[in-house]
């Protein structure tokens, strides 16, 4: 069932599952506890963000390394949650949008975010909102939300519209194999208790194959798989090779 939009009483968006809304609106205080509920996205959000901004600069001819080296580029963050990934762009220079269907995620959001001194556009909205009102951004990214969402495909196709010509959609989530059973629910969720028990749904996870399909019907083509590995040894994340956990996509306008 879709989510309400309190002031208009009306479903917010048809991509919205109010369950999973609830969920993670529910631990909205949480967001910056680095040894909370959201710790592995705190554990892991270096190597995600470190990828964006290299991936970013290629595109855009820009020097990753140097002072602000997403100035000038609009980033939109779709699923922005507690602002994890909005407040380091921003810092980067990247004038930031942040949406999510969660207001209590929104304001917490906002109110970190104004406690950094970051002017970061956090709003209440989805993305088919935005695809109304036209707008366009150099870079789309949704990170761990594509698994969560009530229509795959048209979540998809609403953020792909919002990628200007020339631009970058980015997308992270979890492949659909018996490998991200064993690590993504079993080990995260019941052994590590990273995660709260019930957090994910093995069944949406999302093959490349299913999200490279979907890129296709929206007009893209996705030009790099990236995976997101951990290691018991280090106790660190780090980019792989390996896409059969965690993974990123890159896609272009085809």
């Amino acid at each position: 069932m879709p989510a309400l939009n309190k002031t208009a009483r009306k479903p917010l968006d048809r991509t919205i599952d109010a369950a999973e809304v609830a969920r993670f609106a529910a631990m909205a205080d949480e967001w910056w506890d680095a040894d909370g509920k959201f710790a592995p996205l705190h554990r892991f959000n270096p190597v995600r963000l470190q990828f964006i901004r290299d991936r970013l600069c290629a595109k855009f001819g820009r020097a990753p390394l140097g002072d602000k080296p997403l100035k000038g580029l609009r980033v939109l963050d779709v699923g922005s949650g507690g602002g994890l990934i909005g407040e380091p762009l921003a810092r980067m220079g990247a004038s930031v949008t942040g949406i999510d269907a969660s207001e209590k995620n929104v304001r917490v959001a906002a109110a970190h975010a104004k406690g950094q001194g970051l002017a970061i556009d956090y709003r209440f909205a989805a993305a088919g909102d935005l695809v109304a009102a036209r707008e366009k951004f150099d870079a789309v990214l949704s990170l761990e939300v594509v698994e969560h969402v009530a229509d795959r495909a048209a979540f998809v196709k609403d953020c792909a519209a919002l990628v200007k010509p020339g631009g970058l959609l980015i997308l992270a989530t979890l492949n659909r194999t018996a490998k991200s059973f064993l690590l993504g629910i079993v080990a995260a969720e019941y052994v590590l208790r990273w995660l709260p028990p019930g957090t994910h749904d093995w069944k949406r996870f999302v093959r490349p194959s299913e999200l490279a399909g979907d890129l296709r019907a929206a007009g893209m083509r996705v030009t790099e798989l990236t995976g997101v590995s951990y290691s018991l040894l280090t106790d660190k994340f780090s980019l792989s090779s390996d896409i059969d956990v965690n993974y990123l996509a890159v896609a272009e306008h085809q």
